[in-house]
């Protein structure tokens, strides 16, 4: 069943999903070589608390983290542990976020130290994929389009969309109906319709589209050990047009990186001043 959500319920998936982002901020300037990624996790858990939020993903379906940690080759679902990160790594981090009664999430993919230029094209991909599919998510729309729209540009420039794992609804649960393919074709699929909150997220490999279920019932890897790229953002349907929940905009300010990806995605509707 969907859910379909109200301005203010909106709001307060909003603040759940801006902690997920200042989170993501915060742990910007420590994903470096010879980090590992428990340090990572205690950081944000702390963090989230300290700052009125429950780790999201801590206990969820006995998860045992507050973050999903995916380096390199690990598609999604990762869990911390001591192994330090090295020069040229990739890592991707995926944050949740429980407040007021709803929840937030959020993932990008960082550069350990310097990573190369085919690697950096890479992840410029994965992430434009990202803002080509959010620009589908409007009332009228088919959730075919979403996936067609991000399949199309990752596959134009020679990768491909991991096809096992999806997006999905979000709201007073963490996965809701319906949920959202990274592929598929034009006008098919459920209708997009007013008051949807998603969370489109490409999941991305550098080689084959095939992956690796493991026994320890979390990590995904690709089969082929080629380097896999996530990237998430929460969004809504207001007035019948695609409304940012999260943003990249703390990580931005730590990385240094100037960028207006996210402005055709705004509402005024959906403004919270105290973040």
């Amino acid at each position: 069943m969907i859910h379909l959500k109200t301005i203010e319920e909106i709001i307060l998936i909003k603040k759940s999903a801006f902690l997920a982002s200042k989170t993501l901020g915060m742990l910007a300037g420590e994903v470096k070589p010879g980090v590992n990624t428990l340090y990572l996790d205690k950081l944000a858990e702390n963090y989230i608390r300290d700052h009125g939020g429950t780790p999201a993903f801590l206990g969820l379906y006995n998860f045992p983290n507050t973050l999903c940690v995916s380096p390199n080759y690990q598609v999604v679902h990762g869990v911390p542990n001591k192994n330090p990160l090295s020069e040229g790594d990739i890592l991707s981090i995926d944050c949740g976020v429980y407040m007021n009664g709803f929840y937030g999430e959020h993932a990008y993919t960082f550069e350990v130290g310097k990573v190369s230029n085919t690697v950096k094209k890479f992840l410029d991909c994965s992430k434009k994929s990202l803002y080509i599919g959010i620009s589908k998510c409007k009332h009228g729309n088919h959730v075919g389009d979403i996936g067609f729209s991000i399949q199309s540009c990752v596959e134009n420039h020679g990768y491909n969309v991991v096809k096992d794992l999806v997006g999905h609804g979000l709201g007073k649960k963490m996965h809701e109906d319906p949920q959202i393919p990274n592929f598929g074709k034009k006008g098919k699929g459920l209708e997009l319709k007013e008051g949807f909150v998603l969370s489109i997220e490409p999941m991305v490999n550098k080689g084959s589209a095939e992956v690796s279920f493991h026994k320890d019932g979390w990590t995904v890897t690709t089969l082929d050990k080629s380097i896999s790229a996530h990237f998430e953002h929460n969004v809504a349907i207001v007035d019948g047009l695609p409304c940012l929940l999260s943003t990249f905009r703390y990580i931005y300010e730590k990385l240094h990186i100037q960028s207006l990806e996210e402005e055709p995605f705004q509402n005024e509707k959906i403004y919270i001043d105290h973040f």
